[in-house]
């Protein structure tokens, strides 16, 4: 009797122990993941799938990170100090050149790029800008979203007059001191049209450069060799983060305003309605990452200066990580 009785509770512990998710074996791990930059609607997924426990359902514990003035995503993730963060893919292949090719993308946040030259009321192409003063931050992106934007506008980007206005576009801009600026059409645009509307936004992607994705979730090689599961699990919860911001844009609002202080909740939903359909435009899956996008902006990005060496693709992205969305 003792015999078949422990037997039994072995079959209900074994059955038990089959039913978790992707990180079973590992329930409740806690991963932090660092953002590119204060919270705005681009990050709206992840807050929610916080928000509706989504991160728990897969069995890990997400903590976000808002980045600080002096905060240095590479080496926080080179050092285990942060388990994931969210990168601009320029600045992926930019630490790739420099020898930080322990670094890995493992799903796309948008699915193209958000970079834009924002021009006063009344220019009407980016040929117009020849002559005239352009605000740029200072980083090597901004003169190649520049130039492909002046030169797919049919204009000389040699004849335009660049100042350093670092990250003031909004400022610079309603102020009068520059005519267009580098910025993100989903930020800064959003907060030009809502205080002074009529400035023309110069998508990059709609003057020469191709459609990527302008951020991605990066881990480091050895997180992703040793804890693949847990990897693979933060991934399929931000999917569902994402797809049901798509679905229900009110409720990741919420969830932002009630897990960060000081946010502006007609500001986030106007970005939101700005970027929700850059979450998956041209794809079937959120997240997936596409070789052909990846291998046509490295090409753009060698062009136009941001490298002078094709990133490799294959080393710089695992295309594995992502799978169909658990709607579980």
């Amino acid at each position: 009797m003792y015999r078949r009785r422990l037997t039994l509770l072995l079959l209900i512990l074994t059955a038990l122990a089959g039913c978790g998710g992707a990180s079973a074996g590992a329930p409740d791990a806690e991963t932090t993941l660092l953002l590119d930059f204060q919270p705005n609607a681009v990050h709206a997924g992840i807050y929610l799938a916080q928000e509706r426990g989504y991160d728990e359902a897969e069995g890990i514990d997400l903590t976000v990170r808002r980045p600080g003035a002096s905060t240095d995503a590479l080496k926080l993730l080179r050092s285990g100090r942060a388990d994931a963060a969210i990168l601009d893919v320029q600045d992926l292949a930019l630490a790739a050149r420099r020898g930080a090719d322990d670094l890995v993308g493992v799903m796309a946040v948008v699915q193209r790029p958000l970079a834009a030259v924002i021009a006063r009321p009344g220019t009407r192409s980016p040929r117009a800008l020849e002559g005239r003063r352009v605000g740029v931050t200072g980083l090597p992106s901004d003169d190649a979203v520049l130039d492909s934007v002046v030169r797919g506008g049919g204009g000389n980007p040699r004849r335009v007059r660049r100042t350093t206005i670092g990250f003031a576009a909004v400022k610079a801009l309603l102020t009068g001191r520059v005519d267009a600026a580098t910025a993100f059409w989903n930020v800064e645009g959003v907060e030009l049209d809502r205080r002074r509307p009529g400035f023309e936004q110069f998508r990059v992607d709609a003057y020469g450069a191709p459609r990527y994705p302008e951020l991605v979730l990066v881990v480091s090689r050895p997180t992703l060799e040793d804890r693949r599961n847990e990897v693979t699990a933060l991934v399929r919860a931000l999917q569902r983060g994402y797809v049901e911001t798509q679905a229900d844009p009110e409720s990741a609002v919420q969830a932002m305003l009630t897990r960060e202080d000081g946010l502006d909740r007609e500001g986030l939903a106007r970005q939101l309605d700005a970027v929700a359909p850059a979450f998956t435009a041209g794809v079937g899956t959120y997240g997936v990452l596409s070789r052909d996008r990846l291998r046509a902006w490295a090409r753009w990005d060698v062009r136009f200066g941001i490298v002078d060496r094709e990133p490799d693709v294959d080393r710089l992205f695992d295309f594995d990580v992502v799978g169909p969305v658990n709607r579980g």
